[in-house]
């Protein structure tokens, strides 16, 4: 599997980016709410998206070696 493969890129990055991406729409949400637990989604979705875009560098640059 390549970086370039579109498995990958749904595996690694679109899936995951979406479920962050949910974690921060239901945080902010909330906060509008003004429920404090908003803060808390709003920050794990945060965190969450930066894993992902963090292995998706990882993942590209380790593959991209290992194949050539």
């Amino acid at each position: 599997m390549t970086p370039n493969d579109p498995q990958f890129l749904y595996m690694i990055l679109v899936l995951p980016t979406l479920f962050g991406l949910t974690l921060v729409g239901e945080g902010l949400n909330k906060v509008l709410k003004n429920e404090t637990a908003g803060w808390l989604s709003l920050i794990f979705g945060t965190l969450f998206i930066f894993v992902v875009v963090f292995s998706y560098l990882f993942f590209s640059s380790f593959l991209g070696q290992s194949t050539k």
